[in-house]
């Protein structure tokens, strides 16, 4: 008989379940903090750390500050630390051309990470929108957001990037074509060892809200970005697009928002293999933080429980703004 199909009393499946240690043994998943990529906002000034308020817990941090939290996250074992610029509004324009400054907030925390906390890997984000007046991941004329001149401008920024020691490029832009021009570019300067983490299924979701209030691209939106963002009914589409970068030169690939698109997350792993990720975005994170502040979860329980199920999905990591809390909980 196969034991697996042994009907009761034989099969107990509770004796599994009655110690820690038995509970330990048999796990099939396990997180620590190495599966963790800590988003970091960063902001202009010294020794700041501005509260966002509809992300309860996280905050703006100065060049110097995102620095310490290298440190701070190096020490807890998280390997990799990714950077969202707060861009001054006056530094926003119709060409972007802030986005590929050596001197853009980006590159000049990367620098520090890399001084303070040199084994933890940094990422980068590549997209207009912390940088266009109109609030797109490309340019915008004549109101449609154009791909191929903003490809050409994603290049440059790529390149400002790993000329300031990025490790990884993070393209969350949705252009076609950019992953196969970046390569290309990164190749061509020397940058052979930096990798890319394409955003390579990013839907259209209404769970960013609160990342927009904190990069000030809130008021800058006009209009949506429902044609270069994936529609949230579309799922093949998305092994389409994952295969795509792939064959251009992407070395990892994300799916984004995480949770409400877990049955996307198994997909990717089961049809290609590859090292494989998802953004727990600023709503999800949002949303059990303000329940858990209310007093309606435990708020240590439903993080970690979180965090797990992007590992069951398949998940070789995620992008996590409550990597430090949680790294600080698994590490006892």
């Amino acid at each position: 008989m196969n034991p697996l199909s042994a009907p009761f009393p034989a099969a107990r499946f509770r004796r599994l379940r009655s110690q820690p240690a038995l509970r330990d043994l048999v796990r099939e998943n396990t997180l620590t903090p190495a599966d963790f990529i800590w988003p970091v906002f960063v902001r202009d000034g010294e020794g700041v750390r501005e509260p966002i308020s509809s992300m309860p817990g996280v905050m703006r941090l100065s060049v110097d500050e995102v620095a310490k939290a290298a440190v701070e996250a190096q020490a807890l074992g998280i390997p990799a630390i990714c950077l969202f610029p707060y861009t001054d509004p006056s530094l926003k324009t119709e060409d972007c051309a802030e986005a590929w400054n050596p001197e853009n907030l980006s590159n000049r925390a990367t620098r520090e990470i890399k001084a303070a906390a040199p084994n933890i890997a940094v990422m980068t984000d590549v997209a207009l929108d912390p940088y266009n007046i109109n609030g797109h991941d490309g340019f915008v004329e004549d109101g449609v957001i154009v791909n191929d001149r903003t490809v050409e401008a994603l290049v440059k920024q790529t390149l400002s990037q790993a000329e300031a020691g990025a490790d990884i490029i993070g393209p969350s832009d949705m252009m076609d074509g950019r992953i196969g021009a970046m390569r290309t570019a990164l190749e061509g300067a020397g940058h052979h060892n930096v990798t890319i983490l394409s955003y390579s299924a990013k839907y259209a979701s209404g769970f960013y809200g609160p990342f927009r209030d904190a990069v000030g691209a809130s008021g800058a939106l006009k209009g949506d970005k429902k044609t270069y963002q994936m529609d949230p009914a579309n799922a093949d589409e998305a092994m389409r697009l994952v295969e795509r970068d792939l064959r251009e030169g992407a070395d990892m690939v994300m799916v984004k928002p995480g949770m409400p698109y877990l049955d996307i997350c198994r997909r990717v792993k089961d049809s290609f293999g590859v090292p494989t990720f998802a953004y727990q975005v600023s709503g999800e994170y949002a949303m059990l933080q303000g329940a858990a502040q209310n007093g309606w979860l435990d708020g240590d329980k439903v993080m970690l429980e979180s965090l797990m199920c992007f590992k069951r999905a398949g998940c070789d990591g995620v992008l996590t703004y409550f990597a430090p809390a949680a790294a600080r909980l698994l590490n006892g």
